[in-house]
């Protein structure tokens, strides 16, 4: 039996990007070449994890989102462990296509009805009107993942974002912290997630003349030296 192709938020951001380079990455696991690591983002993460869990273990939301997003922290601590680790995240399989879509929540909010709110962290150097357009495909898979699993949503997730703004005397670094509302959609999800599956029962797309990964696979030598 083959194993299952594995796909995730950031896969299919590849995919948005260049069919090409998604398909040899996830089929042929060639991926593209990659950048410098930012550990520093790695360890922002971390923290500001670290930050929210203080506050959800005395059952309140962090000063910064008090008013301005909709519930409460989710509680169920151990639970929300597995959700921050793609192998026991929200997943869903379609065993027809052989294509799993994994996922790795950052956090999630719980109305008093019940309703269950995806929460994502963005570090950034600098918060933009429009930064939160890159993550829309993120937050659409998030929700339907969660419904997909038995934990109703509202349609609804939330990025917050972290960028810092300057260093006080004592060392301190202060950050514009900003959380903002993202109406979310769960066809778009499904539509995006069977678009690439479908591609990969297919032959190897064709370079993308956009993509300069594509271009750069396809120079010959002789047109570097």
């Amino acid at each position: 039996m083959k194993s299952l192709l594995t796909l995730s938020a950031t896969s299919l951001s590849l995919y948005k990007d260049c069919p090409r380079c998604f398909y040899l990455q996830v089929k042929e696991h060639i991926k593209r070449p990659q950048g410098i690591p930012m550990p520093l983002y790695t360890k922002m993460d971390l923290l500001v994890k670290e930050y929210f869990d203080r506050f959800r273990a005395e059952g309140k939301l962090p000063p910064q989102l008090e008013g301005l997003v909709e519930g409460q922290l989710f509680d169920n601590f151990e639970l929300l462990k597995k959700w921050r680790f793609w192998k026991t995240g929200p997943s869903y399989v379609d065993k027809e296509l052989n294509v799993q879509l994994v996922s790795a929540l950052d956090d999630c909010l719980i109305t008093d009805d019940n309703f269950f709110i995806p929460l994502d962290y963005k570090s950034k150097a600098s918060i933009k009107e429009d930064s939160h357009i890159f993550h829309q495909n993120q937050l659409n898979l998030y929700t339907w993942l969660l419904d997909e699993n038995g934990y109703p949503t509202k349609d609804i997730g939330y990025l917050v974002f972290f960028a810092p703004t300057d260093i006080l005397d004592n060392s301190t670094i202060k950050f514009d912290i900003v959380p903002k509302r993202i109406e979310t959609s769960k066809e778009d999800a499904k539509k995006l997630f069977y678009e690439a599956s479908m591609l990969l029962q297919g032959p190897l797309p064709p370079k993308h003349q956009a993509c300069e990964f594509c271009a750069w696979a396809g120079m010959d030598i002789h047109d570097i030296l």
